[in-house]
């Protein structure tokens, strides 16, 4: 898989991405990830890349030209299947829809900034829109780490046990049941017996019936989703 993540601020995205799983992934030659500052593809000594909105209001828009001329130099060295625009209004990211993109091999990571992006930047090259939910943030940075992380952790042979992801929260509508580790015993609290008995049959029983209660106390809204 490969990503390139597109910004006016890229320093934002440099930290994130160079350490822990995802930067084991680059290592690895599983995923590319390149960040591009869209100041580089601005005209002019003063890399302008916002302006005011035609029909006056508050706020910044970003400009169309910056945007198009970055996508339009990276579309002439490979194909991109998606081309996502990380968007306040843009369909809220779960888990079924990275699994979907996680079988893309090349896309695109718009960053918004400021008031938003020109809105023939949306029409003329954005595939797909997502949200990472009811709110605003200063800019799409942290939207497309997010999208980011949850991506490359599916990629095959990212993870040590690559069974790990298949059991996370929300792959089966269900949270993840409860995880314990060494010590058995903490000021009086003892881990599920069941989880000492080696029994295989009855531990993926007990997380499952942990994993439904749990979803029912917190997230009653996912068990009713198709």
């Amino acid at each position: 898989m490969r990503i390139d993540i597109l910004s006016c601020v890229p320093r934002l995205l440099e930290s994130p991405l160079s350490h822990s799983i995802i930067q084991r992934a680059k290592d690895k030659g599983l995923v590319e990830i390149h960040i591009h500052d869209i100041r580089d593809y601005a005209p002019g000594k003063h890399r302008q890349v916002d302006d005011y909105p035609y029909g006056g209001g508050a706020g910044m828009v970003m400009m169309v030209e910056p945007i198009a001329n970055v996508i339009r130099h990276l579309q002439q060295e490979r194909d991109y299947e998606e081309i996502i625009y990380l968007s306040p209004d843009g369909v809220r990211l779960d888990q079924k829809l990275v699994n979907r993109l996680s079988l893309t091999q090349n896309m695109i990571l718009l960053a918004g900034h400021y008031k938003g992006i020109d809105q023939r930047v949306r029409d003329l090259f954005v595939t797909r829109e997502i949200s990472v939910g009811d709110y605003v943030l200063s800019g799409g940075e942290l939207p497309a780490l997010v999208l980011t992380d949850a991506l490359v952790r599916l990629i095959p042979g990212v993870l040590s046990d690559e069974s790990s992801a298949l059991f996370d929260s929300f792959q089966d509508q269900l949270l993840d049941a409860p995880v314990y580790t060494r010590p058995a015993e903490f000021e009086g609290h003892q881990i599920p017996e069941v989880l000492l008995s080696g029994h295989e049959k009855n531990i993926q029983e007990w997380r499952y019936e942990q994993a439904l209660k749990k979803t029912q106390e917190r997230r009653p809204d996912l068990l009713e989703e198709d």
